[in-house]
């Protein structure tokens, strides 16, 4: 292993840790970043245990949250109530391989401009409700009919699912709070049909690598959740839209002069 290919995987590691969890497609960035650092045949091993690390993250920030659930059976409710659309969507997604088929730079492109301004657009609510006293399962199911989105590349499972609850008004902090606590079943998924590729390729060998990158996810992971729900408490989303705007814009540049 080069010192060139542990610094690509370091710098993947901690993408991967901030992307997940702001309005940006954490998938998308990893797709674009692995071609820019000629990584398209990245381990899986490596794939799983970033993954892995955003996984914990979450578990442990909101450990709290998440031990209050034994109490708190209608958020549990609601958590699954919002996890069941994208389980099945994604799980047909991924035996026809739809994925595969859509994963494209210029799908990447529109889905980062076009989901961006829906976020502007809920954005623009005033923030009327919080989750603790308001949330029904109607809405937990459309949050969740939302997240199916999050199976475009470039769309984003984070802010498609803060863009659902600004839509019905819900204040951003409490929004993102739903959005991270809802990433604990999508992630855990994710991390298990990964797990099982793995061992069905016999790529069982943990290494130095994947230790790493599972350090360094798991920490831009934490610190990003925390600073994210500072920022919210202060400022609008406006600042990802243009990001997202201009990212897109350059994105679909460099398809459409290679095309």
């Amino acid at each position: 292993m080069s010192e060139a290919y542990f610094i690509k995987i370091l710098f993947l590691s901690i993408v991967q840790g901030i992307s997940e969890f702001i309005p940006v497609s954490s998938s998308a960035f990893l797709i674009i970043f692995e071609n820019i650092l000629e990584l398209e045949n990245n381990n899986l091993l490596i794939n799983v245990t970033m993954h892995g690390g955003s996984l914990a993250a979450v578990v442990i920030f909101f450990y709290k949250d998440l031990i209050g659930l034994f109490n708190n059976f209608s958020l549990l409710l609601n958590l699954i109530i919002a996890t069941i659309p994208i389980v099945i969507v994604g799980g047909l997604f991924t035996y026809f391989q739809i994925i595969d088929e859509i994963m494209n730079i210029a799908v990447i492109g529109y889905a980062t401009i076009f989901f961006g301004i829906l976020l502007f657009i809920s954005d623009k609510n005033k923030e009327e409700k919080s989750f603790n006293r308001c949330i029904s399962h109607k809405q937990s199911l459309i949050i969740g009919l939302y997240q199916v989105l999050a199976l475009i590349p470039g769309t984003s499972r984070s802010g498609i699912t803060i863009t659902a609850a600004r839509f019905m008004k819900f204040n951003r902090v409490d929004a993102a709070k739903f959005s991270f606590l809802l990433s604990i079943p999508t992630l855990s998924a994710a991390f298990i049909l990964s797990s099982y590729k793995i061992y069905k390729l016999e790529e069982v060998s943990f290494n130095l690598l994947a230790l790493v990158a599972f350090i360094f996810s798991f920490l831009f992971s934490l610190i990003t959740i925390k600073y994210f729900l500072i920022f919210l408490k202060k400022f609008s989303l406006n600042v990802f839209v243009v990001f997202r705007i201009l990212l897109g814009t350059i994105l679909l540049a460099f398809y459409y002069s290679n095309y």
